[in-house]
């Protein structure tokens, strides 16, 4: 039976463990992260701007992108989402804003804005790709949200060749 110091030593122990443990899970905020979100943002974080801003222009083809629209237009959407959804994405990006997720399972060493494109679109062909439901499901997830927020921004629409019906402009803000 053990010792009644033997019990506060492992409960000491337990804690200490338990306190790193929680550093380390909890969101990493990367030291270049000021500036990319662009305007104010309802839903989304600072860390979370970096991370889409990283993303969106690897996961839409598009290198050039205007990532703080497409920011702006995840946060607009995410804001729209049932609220058990949006903390399901927020859960994503806590996960995803974790340095050491990002570099076990994601398989990115370095910070998401300085990340090499190759890089990113390996993560991303991963995730795609995945044998777990919930990885596929996360890749799902950035891709509707990104592909919404961009191919939904009037700024997108002449390079697909898309017009507004006649009439509809006029409707618009």
């Amino acid at each position: 039976m053990p010792s009644r110091r033997q019990l506060l030593k492992a409960g000491a122990l337990g804690s200490a463990a338990l306190l790193l443990a929680g550093y380390w899970a909890s969101p990493q905020v990367e030291p270049d992260g000021a500036g990319a979100a662009g305007p104010s943002l309802s839903c989304l974080r600072p860390q979370d701007a970096l991370i889409l801003a990283a993303l969106a222009p690897v996961l839409l083809g598009l290198p050039g992108l205007p990532v703080a629209q497409v920011v702006a237009g995840v946060d607009k959407a995410v804001a729209g989402l049932q609220p058990a959804v949006r903390g399901e994405v927020r859960q994503l990006f806590d996960l995803l804003g974790n340095r050491w997720a990002r570099r076990w399972l994601a398989g990115i060493r370095s910070p998401w804005p300085s990340a090499a494109p190759a890089e990113l679109e390996r993560f991303l062909q991963d995730w795609r790709n995945s044998r777990f439901l919930l990885q596929r499901s996360a890749y799902q997830g950035l891709h509707l949200l990104l592909n919404a927020a961009w191919y939904g921004n009037p700024a997108s629409w002449a390079a697909v060749g898309y017009r507004l019906p006649p009439g509809v402009a006029e409707m618009l803000p």
